[in-house]
């Protein structure tokens, strides 16, 4: 097995097109576990983690460019008020020590349903940065993302960075598991409140083939909540979202939960979620 080691983005564009099978490493943290296992045998790997230029964030017209080598920790301490709800899946990444190494570009390019930065960049709309040897193109991230652990990206392309606009409301993620941390999530539930545009983003982690938007859910809130007067929301009001939410899963009887119990927890997490952001924008108000 071949080691590449580029020292700039243009080295690593030019050796991810001269070997479209080597598989890209930064923070290792999924990486390194499909090669202990023997679920990957790759002709090279493509280490990354020289390349400054991935490591760089900037705000510019109003949008955030993240490149993908973030880590969870930069996600939490450098752009925290920026994106809390990203923050707040971060800080549910295993250790510190994963947290210090693994990158918000590596669980994109991980693209598992059960990854715990996707759902907050669902909920917030946004693209993903490609680069290859013809020129680089976004696509949304719900675009990115096509299936369990595939995504569009081409075989001489890498991840560059994530482009999305800063909270313009309060945001939330939840996550269930046996643990806080270190741990697969159950399922998990992302919640971006939109105020000048009077609507929510959404979207679930670990109960489908990819994360989903929960549409209905989104169109309900838009409706029903109190966007004039910021009043409270009701009960009737959170339970049905609850429930929309829910019913925008597809989950599956595995090791680690039942169907049932998934779509009973998401339901949940969607109403505590909503409750919380919901207050949070009536308190700044």
């Amino acid at each position: 097995m071949e080691l590449l080691q580029p020292g700039t983005w243009q080295e690593a564009l030019e050796a991810r097109a001269a070997h479209p099978g080597a598989l890209p490493l930064h923070g290792g943290t999924d990486v390194m576990v499909d090669l202990n296992f023997g679920r990957e045998r790759p002709e090279a790997i493509l280490d990354l983690t020289r390349v400054e230029e991935l490591e760089h964030w900037e705000e510019r017209n109003g949008v955030l460019r993240v490149g993908a080598g973030v880590t969870y920790t930069r996600a939490i301490t450098e752009l925290g008020d920026r994106l809390p709800g990203l923050a707040g899946a971060s800080r549910t990444v295993g250790s510190p020590q994963i947290r210090n190494r693994g990158t918000i570009g590596g669980n994109l390019g991980s693209s598992s349903p059960a990854g715990d930065a996707l759902p907050p960049l669902y909920a917030s709309d946004a693209e993903v940065e490609l680069a290859g040897p013809n020129g680089t193109r976004t696509v949304p991230i719900a675009d990115f993302v096509t299936g369990p652990k595939r995504n569009v990206l081409a075989d001489d392309e890498l991840i560059a960075a994530f482009l999305v606009k800063p909270a313009s409301g309060p945001q939330q993620f939840a996550k269930i598991g046996t643990r806080n941390a270190m741990v697969i999530a159950v399922c998990s539930f992302s919640l971006a409140v939109h105020p000048e545009e009077r609507r929510v983003g959404t979207c679930i982690g670990s109960a489908a083939p990819t994360p989903v938007r929960a549409a209905e859910a989104e169109a309900f809130a838009a409706q029903a909540l109190d966007w004039d007067g910021a009043g409270p929301a009701d009960d009737a009001t959170l339970t049905r979202f609850g429930e929309l939410v829910a019913q925008a899963a597809s989950p599956i009887d595995d090791v680690r939960g039942s169907a049932a119990y998934r779509l009973h927890s998401l339901s949940v997490m969607a109403r505590r979620s909503v409750t919380w952001a919901w207050n949070d924008l009536r308190k700044a108000a």
